[in-house]
C-alpha cells in the first residue's frame, strides 16, 4: 500500500533540490490525492504504458516510476517550466525509465501515443477533463483514470446543465444549484465514455476534507455494443 508520507519522500527527492528546504503546504495535500491514485494503478502492469495528462510537474506519473516501478512514462504537458521539472526529476530517476515529454496541449492528437494502458489525469481544470476522456477513448486507452477539477462555464456541457436548471425551476441558492449542475455535467461525461466503450465507475477517491474535487472515474475499455448502444440513447436524450 502506497502512504500520503511516500509520496512526499519521493516528492522531496524527485522536486527539491535545496537542502533544508521543505515542501510546501499544497504540495503535501496533494500527497493524499496521489497515494490513492497510485493506489488505483498499481494493479497494472509495470511495463505498460502510463500516460500523464495534464500532467504539471508529473507528479502521479513519476512518482509511479519511483515507488511502483512503472518504466514507460508519457507525460502530456503545455506549460514549458512544468516541462523543465519533469526533465529534472526524471534525471534523478535514474537508467532504467522510458519517458516521453509530449510539450503540448491535451487537445493535441499529436501528443497522445496509440492505444495506451494507463491515463491518469489529476485535477485537470475545468474543460481540460472533457478533452483528456475524449482524447483518451479516441485513442484507444484500455484504462483512463481522471479526477476532474472545477466545474467552470467553459467545461462543454455546463451551459445546457444551467439551461436544465432553469427549466425544472431549480431556485438560485448556490450549494442546491451547484450540486445539480456538477451531477448533470459528470453524468454526461460518464454516458460519453460508455457510448465510447467504456465500464464506468465514479467513486470519491479521497475524503472531501482533503478536496472538494474528489471523485475520480476510472473507466475500462470493454467495447460492449448493446452497453454502447444503450449509453448512446441516454446521452441523446440527456442531451435534448
Amino acid at each position: 500500500m502506497i502512504t500520503s508520507e511516500a509520496v512526499e519522500r519521493a516528492l522531496h527527492e524527485l522536486f527539491i533540490v535545496a537542502e533544508g528546504t521543505k515542501l510546501r503546504r499544497e504540495d503535501k495535500k496533494k500527497s493524499v490525492e496521489v497515494a490513492a491514485l497510485l493506489g488505483e494503478i498499481e494493479r497494472h502492469r509495470k511495463d505498460a504504458l502510463l500516460v500523464d495528462a495534464a500532467a504539471g510537474k508529473a507528479y502521479v506519473g513519476l512518482v509511479g516510476a519511483a515507488l511502483l516501478g512503472f518504466t514507460r512514462i508519457h507525460v502530456i504537458e503545455r506549460e514549458a517550466t512544468r516541462i523543465a521539472a519533469c526533465e529534472a526529476a526524471a534525471a534523478r530517476l535514474g537508467a532504467g525509465i522510458e519517458l516521453r515529454l509530449a510539450a503540448g496541449d491535451v487537445g493535441d492528437a499529436a501528443c497522445w501515443p496509440e492505444a495506451p494502458a494507463v491515463v491518469v489525469a489529476l485535477h485537470a481544470c475545468g474543460a481540460a477533463s472533457d478533452v483528456i476522456l475524449d482524447a483518451a477513448s479516441g485513442a484507444g486507452a484500455k484504462w483512463i483514470y481522471l479526477v476532474p477539477c472545477c466545474y467552470a462555464a467553459s467545461v462543454p456541457f455546463a451551459a445546457a446543465a444551467e439551461a436544465k436548471a432553469d427549466a425544472l425551476g431549480m431556485p438560485r441558492q448556490a450549494e442546491v444549484r451547484r450540486r445539480f449542475v456538477m451531477s448533470l455535467v459528470d453524468a454526461e461525461r460518464a454516458l460519453r465514455l460508455e457510448a465510447a466503450g467504456y465500464e464506468v465507475t465514479i467513486a470519491a477517491f479521497v475524503p472531501p476534507t482533503v478536496t472538494p474535487h474528489n471523485l475520480l472515474f476510472r473507466a475500462r475499455r470493454v467495447r460492449e455494443p448493446g452497453r454502447m448502444r444503450e449509453a448512446a440513447a441516454r446521452l441523446a436524450r440527456l442531451r435534448a
